[in-house]
């Protein structure tokens, strides 16, 4: 009995992450951390497109953990005397989400990540404020608890999407999906 619960549950959860693959992704508005204003999709068209996005403070611990997994593949240049340098074109952006209640902590809470955040993640680190039902049913939000991550193609569609912490299994599927 359990084996099949275990079956379906998972099958669900695979449904859900490859519902949203091949829809575009909705526009979402936000300030990083050098007070720039951004529209996703609409500012990325053109490249590849690496979006994480929480909505609580556990999802965000966790998507954390791919800041310098995730800038260090993608955009720091690679290593001159490396026999595998490969150069990404992609944009990389996180978004932790400000909804509800938490939307009067926005600023303040972005001041204080400023004092400590390596300063070269502050343009990929996106604010935003707002509704976060405007993005559940579109991103397949189903788990406050947990980062959300879309790869979105030169036209700003879903291409690939996972959820949770970093791991090397994951990273690597996103380059898999990637143009050389």
């Amino acid at each position: 009995m359990f084996k099949n619960s275990a079956f379906v549950i998972l099958l669900l959860v695979s449904f859900i992450s490859a519902a949203q693959v091949g829809n575009q992704f909705p526009l979402i508005e936000g300030e990083n951390l050098k007070n720039e204003f951004i529209n996703l999709p609409e500012d990325t068209k053109g490249k590849h497109t690496i979006i994480g996005i929480a909505f609580s403070k556990k999802a965000e611990n966790d998507l954390k953990t791919w800041f310098s997994p995730a800038y260090n593949q993608f955009i720091q240049d690679p290593d001159k005397n490396s026999i595998f340098q490969i150069n990404y074109d992609v944009n990389l952006y996180f978004v932790p989400m400000f909804t509800g209640a938490k939307r009067p902590a926005y600023k303040a809470t972005m001041e204080k990540v400023k004092k400590t955040i390596d300063r070269r993640l502050e343009p990929y680190v996106l604010f935003y404020k707002g509704k976060v039902k405007d993005y559940e049913a579109p991103l397949g939000f189903d788990e406050k608890d947990i980062p959300y991550f879309y790869l979105l193609d030169e036209d700003g569609k879903i291409i690939w999407t996972t959820t949770g912490r970093y791991s090397d299994r994951k990273m690597q599927e996103i380059i898999d999906q990637l143009p050389f």
